[in-house]
């Protein structure tokens, strides 16, 4: 499990930060992080904040460690790293209950100071791209939102969709039983996804696109395609009831039950291109994943 509690003697009189860093040997901003978002708690499981004087007992340390099952990135420099995530893991722990996540692979090989650049979905497979040091993190964060990066996705979705489009709804959060759901809305951010068809299967009435999202909104393309009924196959939030959804969610119910109800047993979504220009030299990768395969 990711998150640990780490427990130390208290040292009477030392102020809480001094310890961690003296003691506990955290790096300055990692123990002001732990101390802000309340990882950090006394023998009476008290949280505690900058500037504590510590009395005698003992403290207690939430910390990230982090696990390894050997997923290897498909490309790396001194600077970066690409990985091509499976559908079904993680990239961030979402709660201090959550298990192996992308990121015990990104810390155990390449260390604390390695950092997610961007996110996909649980159930979206493809790449992602990481940095392996401060600099790359601050350079590709860059990259990342003045738009300078181009992502494709290809998507299966239901019925036929003939010719390209433009799907420009805004996008802000849905207020429904599900809090993870998005919606389009006048009241939202500003969203832009192209789609392009690729094959149509009549007998499926389904169709393989790409899809380019040219902003980076939360279940951007999900809610894009859902909301001109065009919903990805295996969706297990939208374009279904949110009694079903919660029970998808919840693990209240069967795989067989899923597909019947979503089309799939995974969300049929795959980041398989990124193209971004890193230090004056212009990278282009694709996934090695074939995720439509079987469907076609």
């Amino acid at each position: 499990m990711p998150y640990v509690l780490k427990q130390y003697e208290s040292i009477k009189g030392e102020k809480i930060e001094d310890f961690l860093l003296d003691v506990v040997k955290l790096p300055l901003n990692l123990a002001s992080s732990l101390l802000a978002k309340g990882r950090i708690i006394d023998d009476k499981k008290r949280r505690l904040q900058k500037g504590h004087v510590l009395k005698s007992g003992f403290i207690e340390v939430s910390v990230f460690e982090a696990i390894t099952k050997g997923l290897k990135p498909i490309f790396q420099t001194e600077h970066f790293a690409i990985f091509d995530k499976p559908s079904g893991l993680l990239v961030h722990p979402v709660a201090r209950s959550s298990h192996y996540t992308l990121l015990d692979e990104i810390r155990f090989q390449f260390g604390e100071e390695a950092s997610l650049i961007h996110r996909i979905d649980c159930e979206t497979s493809g790449l992602v791209l990481v940095s392996k040091n401060k600099y790359a993190e601050m350079v590709l964060n860059s990259v990342f939102e003045n738009r300078e990066v181009v992502k494709k996705y290809r998507a299966l979705v239901e019925k036929e969709i003939p010719e390209e489009l433009t799907i420009e709804k805004k996008i802000t959060n849905a207020t429904g039983l599900i809090k993870i759901k998005m919606q389009t809305s006048s009241n939202g951010k500003e969203s832009t996804t192209l789609i392009k068809p690729i094959t149509y299967d009549k007998t499926k009435n389904q169709t393989i696109v790409e899809a380019i999202p040219l902003t980076g909104r939360q279940h951007q393309i999900r809610v894009h395609l859902d909301s001109i009924s065009h919903r990805i196959v295996g969706d297990p939030i939208y374009g279904i009831d949110e009694p079903l959804v919660d029970k998808i969610l919840k693990k209240k119910m069967s795989e067989k039950e899923r597909i019947k109800i979503t089309g799939s047993k995974r969300l049929m979504l795959h980041a398989y291109s990124l193209e971004f220009t890193f230090l004056k030299r212009t990278y282009k990768f694709c996934s090695l994943q074939k995720v439509f395969d079987e469907v076609y």
